[in-house]
């Protein structure tokens, strides 16, 4: 496991020649402060339009976030890629939780940091969120009027599926009720403990039962493709009470007042479609759209630069942030 992660110096992926890395901090509103990778065009001038690159949920930005990031750079964005809240090189305590409004505002942060960089036009700002971070994005769109463009790959609602289970299939008063009550009964167990159980990450090895997406992720996360020692689904997942916040709040409660462009990009065989299916009805205007990657599945959009749709991203970008 320890030789993993160093094919590409800690990243999933080469440098480009053409693009510049350098690591920047920044805060969020609750004073936790954020660790991204700033991606700048090597043949960058004047003010550029730029992007806020974040997800997939568990992952860091050595993973795919920064594989995205790089490529819209290379392509003439100033981007970054961040790790979220209480994730990979950010701050926050206690470590490894997730909350569907500090991750929010994770997005805004970012907005933060570019929109006051000499080399970025304020008016010129998108965001782009992969998996879990996909259903943050549309939050963060629906809030943050300085959002021009969102992007969405792959997206997962975790509050819905937090709160419903896989294809909503306990959603049920009493199945949340036996989270409900499963969740607390750990939560008082750790404050007694004075640590958090950890919930165990990517199952390894996966179970010959095990649903082909499970067996998708164990081919990113737990092996040399994707594995990072920071990635929370790569080693011992989030704490065991972090759904605890998405089991009592819905992501997309405002997606119909989103103003700005959305693009929700999905592979229509990943179990995960549904997700952008029913998001994309929620949304107004002529200035939404939904790219179903035909025979794609999940983690297809993760990092297989033959299938992630590039040229239809930048497109959109450069139609919204001029």
């Amino acid at each position: 496991r320890m030789n993993m992660h160093s094919k590409h110096n800690g990243y999933s992926f080469p440098l480009r020649d053409t693009v510049k890395r350098e690591k920047v901090h920044f805060c969020n509103r609750y004073g936790i402060e954020l660790c991204g990778d700033l991606y700048l065009p090597a043949q960058a001038a004047g003010k550029l339009a730029a992007v806020a690159v974040s997800g997939p949920f568990g992952a860091v930005k050595e993973q795919c976030s920064g594989l995205y990031a790089q490529e819209l750079a290379a392509r003439g964005f100033l981007t970054v890629a961040f790790d979220p809240s209480y994730t990979g090189e950010s701050g926050g305590t206690p470590r490894y939780v997730a909350s569907p409004d500090i991750n929010t505002e994770d997005f805004s942060a970012a907005v933060d940091f570019l929109s006051v960089r000499d080399d970025v036009d304020p008016e010129r700002i998108g965001i782009l969120g992969i998996c879990g971070w996909g259903g943050m994005a549309p939050n963060a769109a629906a809030i943050d009027t300085r959002i021009k463009a969102t992007v969405t790959t792959t997206m997962y609602d975790m509050t819905r599926v937090t709160a419903n289970g896989y294809f909503d299939a306990d959603d049920n008063p009493d199945a949340r009720y036996a989270l409900r009550q499963a969740l607390n009964t750990q939560r008082t167990a750790d404050y007694k403990a004075g640590t958090y159980q950890r919930a165990g990450g990517v199952v390894d090895p996966v179970p010959a039962d095990a649903p082909f997406f499970v067996k998708d992720y164990h081919d990113y996360y737990k092996t040399p493709r994707g594995y990072h020692p920071r990635s929370l689904n790569s080693t011992d997942g989030w704490n065991v009470t972090s759904p605890l916040s998405l089991l009592n709040a819905k992501l997309l409660a405002y997606a119909g007042e989103i103003r700005s462009a959305v693009l929700m990009i999905h592979g229509d065989k990943a179990h995960s479609c549904y997700f952008s299916r029913d998001a994309f009805t929620r949304l107004q205007g002529d200035n939404k759209e939904l790219l179903l990657i035909p025979g794609a599945v999940h983690t297809d959009l993760y990092d297989r630069m033959d299938i992630i749709p590039f040229d239809r991203i930048e497109a959109f970008y450069h139609q919204y942030l001029k």
